[in-house]
């Protein structure tokens, strides 16, 4: 597979967490010379994601939501409906891209399609994601974590755009005590563009496959 071949996008619906960390691992342990490139476009029933670095602390109050214990970077965070989630799974090793390479390109892939709803972000070095100003200060509305295993990527990157935020309050979200959640439709404009999900989940893969300079494919549906 040629490193320059298109990204293939995929879109899977509203799914559960751990089918869709199966699935890719399965495509991470089966992967060889000829497995293209994938992009997963998901939004996950309501779960807190515990990661390699997290600590039970940190899961203050997770009632009825279960939480999984994941073998991806980072700490805990939460998805739910109305979060696009983008999961590259890339041959990281055939494209020479490192992690921190990586980790940017999603960061910067989220500042993209934020600035074109008119929305001002940064990356911080301190604390991997993406945050915004808000009237009450600095919130966070981007949240990611990859594993790179067999010199492939998978796991990836949480962008809020009409999700219940309530479930954060449960969380000291990606290990930050406090640390306040926002999500894209509360900063949208009224006169300005609407954001469904779709919308901003193909959004984020175009942006993505261009910062990696790569082609990416027409949307298609997977079933896992």
């Amino acid at each position: 597979m040629a490193i320059d071949a298109p990204i293939e996008l995929y879109r899977l619906g509203r799914q559960a967490y751990e089918p869709v960390w199966r699935a890719m691992r399965a495509l991470t342990d089966e992967r060889d010379e000829t497995t293209p490139d994938q992009f997963w476009l998901v939004e996950h029933d309501p779960v807190f994601t515990q990661g390699q670095a997290g600590k039970p602390e940190h899961l203050l109050m997770p009632g009825d939501i279960p939480v999984v214990q994941t073998d991806r970077g980072g700490q805990v965070t939460y998805h739910g409906p109305g979060q696009v989630v983008l999961y590259p799974l890339l041959d990281v090793r055939r494209a020479k891209i490192g992690v921190r390479e990586l980790v940017s390109a999603l960061e910067n892939a989220v500042i993209e399609v934020l600035e074109g709803f008119g929305i001002g972000a940064r990356a911080r070095p301190d604390a991997p994601g993406v945050y915004v100003a808000t009237p009450l200060g600095e919130a966070k509305i981007a949240s990611l974590g990859l594993r790179i295993r067999r010199g492939a990527s998978y796991h990836g990157v949480a962008l809020n755009v009409s999700a219940d935020l309530a479930p954060f309050a449960r969380i000291n979200p990606c290990g930050y005590a406090g640390m306040a959640v926002t999500r894209l439709q509360d900063l949208i404009e009224p006169s300005g563009p609407e954001a469904s999900c779709d919308e901003v989940g193909e959004k984020l893969a175009r942006a993505l496959a261009a910062t990696l300079k790569r082609p990416l494919g027409p949307v298609q549906t997977k079933t896992l």
